[in-house]
């Protein structure tokens, strides 16, 4: 039997855009179907002209096609939507800007939109990865982390708020800007990760001299005007000591849970307490502890704590949370935080992936939240 166009309309509905993550289908990305005996053309709507995932659409529509019986070659054409039907598109998914204070359907959190991470009814578990000073690797411990968690199959998003040393997007080997729908901002994923930071909008070695304000207002908008689409878990990346930025994302993300990273030698461990501190002063609970570079393991097999021991388990002692993990001092953990090759990414059987891989575990099953949360639920 032949193939017809409403055969290939259903064999591309599974087809999703890859950074939006909607079947193309549902997206009106599909613009036209021509069947000429065992040869099917698509057209396909990009986004945005020089859309940087164009040829991996092409991969799925022309796979989804040539699956079907009686076609051998699938061929794809593209065209480009309109400003029109990109407003219409980023309306569809993220809400119109013309909606009263409070909507979450919204645009923009000073033009009416809600933070979506501080409705009570959000599924999202946000952590906020933090430490007393830097140099203690958070960031690596961040980005690990956070490709742990999508490796157990969940939705995961990234803030760098480290808005002066941001080095997230480096870390993940993201290598392209995010995408812009109608003011819109789609993050980049890399390892199943999306992300945001500073890093997209600065020159590498630009410093961002910026007060307290705006600081404010660029974390609101990594929050408000990016398409997230409700990820299971918003990891922050949060700037080391106390300033600012904490405060705000405190206001921002009112059940955040704080994750303190430090080293094990005392001097580190006091200093990171100052951190969780102030998490509990702004109500923010703190969950447990992560202690980096906790020895270096030789060739001989012996264990050899360069940094001293101890400071990590005190530090979760007197904080009365749990120590979730130790990682261990290795060089490919650096070399890939330096290169864009997570260790978790790249060698997941490693010492080190395999303790991101427990605290991942941990975070999820251990440390879940006892309230869940039903926003389908609500009191009329």
């Amino acid at each position: 039997m032949a193939v017809t166009e409403a055969d290939v309309i259903e064999a591309l509905r599974p087809v999703e855009d890859p950074e939006l993550h909607r079947s193309i289908v549902d997206l009106d990305m599909v613009r036209a179907i021509s069947i000429e005996g065992d040869t099917v053309m698509v057209q396909v709507a990009l986004t945005v002209a020089g859309c940087p995932l164009r040829n991996e659409i092409t991969d799925r529509v022309t796979r989804a096609v040539e699956a079907l019986d009686g076609v051998t070659r699938g061929a794809i054409d593209f065209t480009v939507m309109t400003d029109q039907e990109r407003a219409e598109l980023r309306q569809k998914l993220h809400g119109d800007p013309s909606s009263t204070a409070g909507s979450h359907e919204g645009h923009g959190h000073a033009e009416g939109r809600a933070i979506p991470f501080a409705d009570p009814g959000s599924r999202t578990r946000c952590l906020m990865i933090a430490s007393g000073k830097g140099g203690v690797g958070k960031s690596s411990v961040t980005t690990n982390l956070a490709i742990a968690l999508a490796n157990r199959g969940k939705s995961v998003a990234v803030v760098d708020a480290d808005v002066w040393g941001f080095s997230i997007p480096k870390m993940l080997g993201i290598d392209r800007p995010p995408t812009v729908i109608d003011s819109m901002l789609v993050p980049p994923e890399m390892h199943g990760v999306r992300c945001i930071s500073m890093g997209f909008f600065a020159e590498e070695n630009q410093p961002v001299i910026w007060r307290g304000p705006m600081l404010h207002k660029a974390l609101e908008q990594f929050l408000t005007d990016v398409f997230w689409d409700e990820p299971d878990y918003l990891v922050v990346d949060l700037p080391p000591g106390t300033g600012d930025i904490s405060l705000s994302l405190a206001q921002f993300l009112p059940r955040g849970e704080v994750y303190v990273v430090t080293t094990p030698q005392p001097a580190a461990q006091r200093v990171a307490q100052r951190s969780a501190f102030m998490a509990q002063k702004v109500q923010l609970e703190v969950k447990g502890v992560i202690e980096n570079m906790s020895w270096f393991t030789g060739d001989d097999g012996k264990r050899y704590e360069l940094f001293g021991a101890g400071g990590g388990n005190e530090l979760a002692t007197t904080l009365g949370v749990p120590l979730i993990g130790q990682v261990p001092l290795v060089p490919e953990l650096r070399e890939g935080s330096d290169t864009g090759h997570p260790i978790v990414a790249e060698y997941p059987d490693s010492e080190a992936a395999q303790v991101f891989a427990t605290m991942a575990e941990t975070i999820e099953v251990a440390l879940a939240p006892t309230r869940r949360h039903h926003p389908e639920l609500k009191i009329i």
